[in-house]
């Protein structure tokens, strides 16, 4: 078996012997957070059902698809907060918890409540909190990212752009051309988080993501790289995005690859992560990103999943895309009359719609149809 058999791999790495799960869902809608956490949400609960584990959600949210009778075990329609997470596993007793699965809220209240977690005796299952709390502030990411000589964007004055720690959908970011602005941007952002990080900014940059999956054992494969029709400056969740790259060179995309390889590597990410948009890579490669994740988080390697489409090879394969899947954003401004129509950092849209076709220009024509 490619990666070593089950007892191999069990040896190095002892798989995670947990009976009770407690999964943090994104609570209520929002901008920014919205059905792609209910999509990958579900995925990790019939990930654990697989497994034969007792799973219990948290999520005030009853129209999701998630909190339907029969998929949970047990599920509790609460704010996902510290004061009631508290209260569930101290009722529940859950042998361990997922934090990534339910969007910044979720990530938020792990980060919060991460030493209550082992007073408790609950485990963190997947992505550790000290990973999570890295790529969260902005700071102490960019001085792990120059640990292995990658680069990110320099710190300096007014031109620039200003992104608070622990925010969601880029609330609290925007581009500031002069010091007024910048006065403005960071008081918005102090109202929302306690840092502000201000960088050199970037607008006009090409922007490309790439979706990485790594077990336990240091395994990773790259199972999506997408390009944004707009430049650095629009939000993600605002922009076009096609699948996979159009426009780069062979080179450039191995450059790129390495390098969001050396970044999850570096974290020490258990699971999957984005260099961006994780439920667009699931639906266009049909690789099931979360539901893969979930298992990687019990200790089950990438080589003993078995791929969903062909039945045949195991998960540590990656995806071959003959085909271009184009994702374009829907705003509802109307509702939203004193809200500026112009895009920048902040993401506006409510929805998304993806096309698939034989090549860019079929692809996009569908998506505006």
């Amino acid at each position: 078996m490619p990666g070593g058999s089950h007892f191999e791999n069990s040896l190095k790495n002892p798989r995670v012997l947990v009976k009770k799960v407690l999964v943090l869902g994104s609570g209520g809608l929002s901008i920014g957070q919205a059905g792609k956490f209910d999509y990958s949400g579900s995925q990790a609960i019939k990930a654990l059902k697989q497994e034969g584990v007792y799973t219990i959600l948290i999520n005030p949210n009853i129209a999701t698809i998630q909190t339907s009778k029969g998929l949970a075990d047990k599920v509790y329609f609460l704010p996902v907060t510290p004061e009631f997470i508290r209260k569930v596993i101290q009722y529940e007793r859950p042998n361990g918890i997922y934090c990534t699965f339910g969007g910044q809220t979720a990530l938020s209240v792990g980060i919060a409540m991460a030493k209550e977690f082992e007073e408790l005796g609950v485990q963190v299952l997947g992505t550790p909190i000290s990973t999570i709390v890295m790529t969260e502030d902005r700071e102490l990411f960019a001085n792990s990212m120059a640990e292995i000589g990658e680069k990110c964007a320099m710190s300096v004055s007014a031109t620039s752009v200003n992104k608070t720690a622990y925010a969601l959908g880029g609330l609290g970011s925007g581009f500031a051309n002069n010091e007024e602005e910048l006065v403005d941007l960071c008081g918005k952002g102090f109202a929302i988080s306690s840092q502000v990080l201000i960088e050199r900014s970037m607008k006009g940059w090409k922007e490309v993501e790439y979706e990485v999956v790594r077990d336990c054992c240091n395994n990773c494969i790259t199972v999506c790289n997408m390009e944004n029709f707009d430049p650095l400056g629009i939000h993600t969740g605002h922009s076009i995005v096609v699948a996979p790259l159009q426009t780069l060179s062979d080179e450039d995309y191995h450059m790129l690859q390495t390098t969001a390889i050396n970044v999850i590597r570096h974290l020490g990410v258990v699971s999957e992560c984005n260099i961006q948009s994780s439920a667009l890579a699931s639906k266009a490669t049909h690789y099931p990103l979360a539901f893969i994740a979930t298992k990687l988080g019990l200790g089950i390697h990438l080589n003993e999943i078995s791929n969903f489409v062909t039945k045949v090879t195991s998960a540590c394969f990656e995806p071959s895309l003959d085909y271009c899947v184009v994702k374009m954003p829907r705003w509802d401004l109307k509702k939203f009359q004193q809200v500026s129509s112009k895009l920048g950092s902040s993401m506006k849209s409510v929805g998304e719609v993806m096309a698939i076709g034989r090549n860019f220009e079929e692809a996009i024509q569908k998506a505006i149809r």
